[in-house]
């Protein structure tokens, strides 16, 4: 028998979901929860041998964001996240969350009956995968509207900081310009900048990843690196190509 945590903020749909889950006989519900603050104070205390996620949750974080923090703790730790929202704000965060086994990813109005939920707890623990196909169409959708306009990743003010690196100035100029004191805070943003854009998962200093988002900004599409140095863009199949301006 599993013993899982439930996570779900909907107090009804929650009650309802341990009663099935359990009248399954395959699964305890060891938890549950309405926030993904609470789940991860829970695991980190007493950790599950699975979580069931609402990706939509109370509090600040969604359910993915929480199983990615659980999983700096738990790697691995197997998950099943179930969501009505089409959002892409939820795809954007699943695509960028690095998650690649020990899942599954259904839409709650195809897979809410615990019979069907079961499978996908068991499957996640054995290591395997599963992404319903409508959200997997949506995952690549919102990946490819991202691959061409790079902007939509930032902040408002983070997409200041990224036109002002374009043009070659430099922190203490763009704090200036910015009417901030500290240029630190320029460093922070250029951090989140690279995050967002992917420019921080390789082996390339500050001013190499400056170098690149400056040409992301000029050319309005997303670029990737790979490790020999090679420029990549998306093409309208949603592949990645050499990119013939590098």
């Amino acid at each position: 028998m599993l013993n899982i945590l439930l996570v779900e903020d909907n107090a009804r749909l929650r009650q309802a979901l341990r009663q099935g889950l359990e009248a399954t006989g395959a699964v305890r519900v060891a938890q549950d929860c309405e926030s993904g603050e609470a789940a991860l104070a829970y695991c980190l205390t007493t950790p599950p041998q699975a979580i069931l996620f609402d990706v939509q949750l109370a509090g600040a974080m969604s359910g993915i964001d929480a199983a990615v923090a659980i999983r700096r703790e738990y790697p691995r730790m197997p998950v099943v996240f179930y969501s009505i929202q089409d959002d892409d704000n939820y795809y954007r965060t699943f695509r960028r969350s690095g998650i690649l086994s020990h899942y599954a990813y259904v839409r709650k109005s195809n897979y809410l009956l615990p019979q069907m939920i079961v499978p996908l707890l068991q499957d996640a623990v054995a290591g395997r995968s599963f992404i319903d196909p409508e959200i997997e169409s949506r995952v690549q959708e919102v990946r490819h509207k991202d691959s061409h306009a790079p902007m939509a990743l930032l902040e408002p003010n983070e997409q200041e900081v990224a036109r002002m690196l374009a043009r070659g100035m430099t922190n203490e100029q763009i704090a200036a310009e910015m009417g901030f004191r500290d240029k630190r805070t320029i460093s922070r943003t250029n951090g989140q900048i690279y995050a967002a854009w992917g420019l921080d998962e390789t082996n390339t200093d500050e001013k190499v990843a400056r170098t690149r988002a400056a040409l992301i900004v000029r050319e309005g599409r997303l670029i990737s690196w790979d490790d020999a140095g090679v420029a990549r863009v998306m093409n309208e199949r949603g592949e990645w190509v050499r990119w013939e301006g590098a």
